[in-house]
Order: C-alpha cells, then structure tokens, then sequence
C-alpha cells in the first residue's frame, strides 16, 4: 500500500485518508500524546489494511488503546455488509474468541475486607485455576456435556448449578449466541475444551477485587448497583485453548477461502471470506460456539468467586450480596443492525480488543438498564485504575456502537522481562497496597503496570469524544494470574 497521511480531525479523532486499495478512510480515536506514541507502530498501518477488506462501510476504525495485532489492530473496529459482498475475518476476532469482562458488586466495604483480604486472595488462587493449560475447576467434561455448552453457554452452567438467572440476564446477548454449531468444530478444539471450563488462564487474564473509589455518573452507578467504597471483582478471561483452535483451524480455510474468491489483501494475516459464503458461515457457527464457550466459562469463575468469598471472609451468600452487574465481550464479530448513511443495515461488525458501547434504549440491552445504557468495562492494569463506563448514542453514529476495552499494550512481553529485572514487581505492588498471587515471576514481569498505556488517558478520550461516559472507577487491591 501507498505510505499513509494521517490528519487530525478533531481533538480525538484522527483520519487516515483514503489512498491505494482503501475503500473507506480509516479513523482513529487518541489524543495527540497516544498518537505521537504509535510514530514507530504499525498498528496505523494496519487499520489502513483493514480498509480494504470487500464490504467495509463507512470506516475502518481504532480506538486509543490501540496496538499491533495479527491482522486486525488490537483495538480495531469493522463492519462489513454481506450484501455487497462483506468478508468475515479471523483476523478481526482474535485468538482467544470472546474473551470478556465480568463485573460483580457485593455488599461489602473495604472494612469489611482489608482485615482478612491476603487470605481472600490466597482462597481465590486455590479455589480458580490459573496458568497455561490450567484444568480442574469442575469436572473433565463428557462430549455430550460439551456439545449442550457450546449451544447454550452461560445457561449450560446456571443450569448446573453455577449461579442463577439473574447472571444470563445481565450477560452481552444473554451469555449465548444462537448460530453456534458444535459440528462446524474440529475434534482437536474439542478435546482441547473439554478440561478448561472454569479456568482463567495466564497472560493478561485476571480476577481483581477491587473497591470504587469515584462515582462519575450516580444516576447510572445506582442502576449498577454500586457507590462509593463497594467491594467489586472483575473477572478477564476467554475461551481457552478451545477458542484459540478454532482459530488456528480457520485461519487455514480462510487463506485458502480468500484465494478461491480472488480476494486481494494488503497482509495475508487478514485472511477472509464472504460472509454469506459456506466458509465464512461455517466460521461464524464455530466462532459462536467459542464464545459460549467463554460465557460458560466466565461463569463458572463467577461461582467460584462467590463460594471463596464465602468461605475466606465466613459470610452467608445473602449477607455477601455478590451479583453480575455486566458481562461484556470484545474479540467478535457480531451480525447486528446499524443506520449507515441514513439507511439501516445489516452488518457484521468485528470487535478485536474493542467492546460495544449500546445506548439508553437499545433492545439489546437488559430491561433493568435500558433506560441507562449499556455498562462498559473497560481494565487498567494491575497497578492503576479500571473503569465502568456507559455506552451513548453518538457511539451508534460513529463507532458502530463501540468503545476500548481496556489500557492497551505499549511494551512487549519480553521487553517488559527485561524492563523488570533487578525488581520485584510483587513488593512494588503490596507497597500499594495491592496483593497479587500468581504462578511465577515472569507472569507479573510481563504484566507490570509499565507495559500498557495509562488507562485513564484511554479512558479519557472516549468520554471527551462522547462514546462512552465514565460512570465509576475502582482501585484495584487484590488480583489474581496465571
């Protein structure tokens, strides 16, 4: 491609002009210190590829927490419009399908909690396990068991006994999507699978507790559920080894998918098909069935986050008061209707490392929230701030109702190794008062707080450009990892 020109359009929104096999120009939501850091990072140019991809309409977008990434930027926004030939792409869903964020409020104070809180982190990190190739939080699933997960998701595991309704209803889409087809799978991710549910993984997955320490927006914090001083956990995590093979595995159909229908892409990493074609739906059925994978999964962490809360801090479930406020996913893409140059339109939006961000009224969200807007998670890092945030109309106009979905990586994993060496970022963080439990030292080298981008700056953009309003923030003080 042409060497790009990127202009500023306004003071948090920047334009990559239209040149070469571009069919729309490319946006970027950053201020001007986010921008001078992507000089040397070819994520820029990778939103500029996406631009080219059959059916993108309108732009091709990046939001501030933006990073390179395979295919797609992480932080990158695409829809595309299978009537006029729109693709689906691996490449803009990511690996790891349908990883989330999870909110629960509780009853409780920081009071409550501080006295006994290294022995609540301690029961976490015994109760959920965490680490690569992590099994064990519930039984070794049979294929029959696995089959109903992946068409039900979040229901599978209230139905067995891992939380309440309550919890399916305050999920993104009811923690289920319908299209999921366990026999677009490949019996590697199914064997793969079969050991995860309840796991959290390692690499940038988490459960935090946390605590809000500033309320924004009241009106929205006490349809949430929560005030100054509540007790929160957040839970990040996705759909394991499974998800990531269902990648891996169309990764391969669609190189050779974007070969048969003569697709000419910028970066092969952007392999593609048409939407409406028998591979680019036989993706979707797969990628759907990853993503109740993930829901179920989150789930099961949540119960488990319950019963250890329970058992650390010698509560009853009723006087502990933990309940879901949201689930919301980014790493998808989903078929969902949007008003493009004044005419609605079905489109498949692509959301890698990018959450939606659905208004006051929107139908998709739960009835107890409508009249707010849909809440927003959005994680800083270990060390600083995480967000509740409420999506907006102007990110329907703009975003295709999308906003970050978290700081966003500035060090790679191993420049963050080599940053931390002679430290202890454990002791750093207990002299914040923050208490981390994870399997080894390099897991919270390569997590330091360092290697991602401030969040509130993150954050900050997409509430000055009106996408998504800051509602609470909370103060991490004990996390859990891999």
């Amino acid at each position: 491609m042409s060497e790009i020109s990127i202009r500023k359009v306004s003071d948090y929104i920047y334009e990559i002009e239209r040149t070469g096999a571009m069919r729309v120009p490319a946006r970027i939501y950053a201020d001007e210190e986010i921008m001078n850091a992507l000089s040397n990072d070819k994520s820029p140019q990778q939103a500029a590829n996406v631009a080219t991809l059959p059916g993108v309409v309108k732009y091709s977008l990046a939001m501030p927490d933006i990073h390179w990434g395979y295919g797609f930027p992480i932080g990158g926004v695409a829809a595309t419009d299978p009537g006029e030939g729109g693709v689906i792409s691996p490449g803009g869903v990511g690996y790891d399908i349908n990883c989330g964020v999870r909110l629960m409020r509780t009853n409780l104070s920081i009071q409550d909690v501080r006295p006994k809180l290294r022995e609540l982190v301690t029961e976490l990190f015994q109760t959920i396990p965490t680490g690569v190739g992590a099994k064990g939080a519930i039984e070794k699933l049979s294929v029959s068991d696995q089959r109903k997960l992946i068409m039900k998701g979040s229901q599978w595991a209230v139905d067995r006994g891992h939380g309440n309704e309550a919890d399916v209803t305050h999920a993104e889409q009811g923690g289920c999507l319908p299209h999921a087809d366990p026999d677009k799978v490949s019996e590697h991710a199914m064997e793969r699978g079969l050991a995860q549910v309840g796991t959290l993984g390692s690499g940038n997955h988490f459960l935090e507790v946390g605590v809000v320490d500033t309320i924004y927006h009241p009106e929205a914090a006490r349809a949430f559920g929560i005030e100054e001083g509540t007790v929160t956990v957040l839970i990040h995590c996705g759909s394991r080894g499974f998800g990531y093979q269902i990648c891996d595995d169309y990764l391969k159909v669609m190189t050779r998918a974007a070969e048969k229908y003569k697709i000419e892409l910028p970066d092969r990493q952007l392999a593609c098909a048409p939407a409406e074609s028998e591979e680019g739906r036989d993706y979707a059925a797969a990628m759907a069935a990853a993503a109740n994978y993930a829901w179920a999964n989150r789930q099961v962490i949540m119960h488990l986050t319950r019963r250890a809360f329970e058992r650390a801090l010698g509560l009853s479930p009723r006087d502990l008061g933990m309940r879901l406020v949201y689930d919301v996913c980014h790493n998808m893409a989903k078929y969902e209707k949007h008003s493009v140059n004044g005419k609605e339109r079905m489109l498949w939006v692509h959301r890698k490392g990018a959450t939606r961000a659905f208004p006051p009224g929107h139908p998709d969200l739960p009835a107890d929230y409508r009249s707010i807007g849909q809440p927003v998670l959005i994680p800083g890092d270990m060390g600083r701030e995480s967000y509740l945030c409420v999506g907006t109309k102007a990110a329907m106009e703009q975003t295709f109702g999308s906003t970050c979905h978290g700081a966003g990586r500035v060090l790679s994993r191993s420049q963050a190794i080599k940053r931390s060496k002679g430290r202890s970022i454990k002791r750093e963080l207990e002299d914040k008062n923050i208490i981390v439990m994870a399997h080894g030292r390099a897991t919270l080298a390569e997590e330091m707080p360092e290697a991602y981008k401030d969040v509130n700056r993150v954050v900050n953009v997409m509430h000055s450009a009106g996408i998504s309003l800051r509602v609470a923030k909370l103060k991490p003080v004990g996390v859990i990892k891999g």
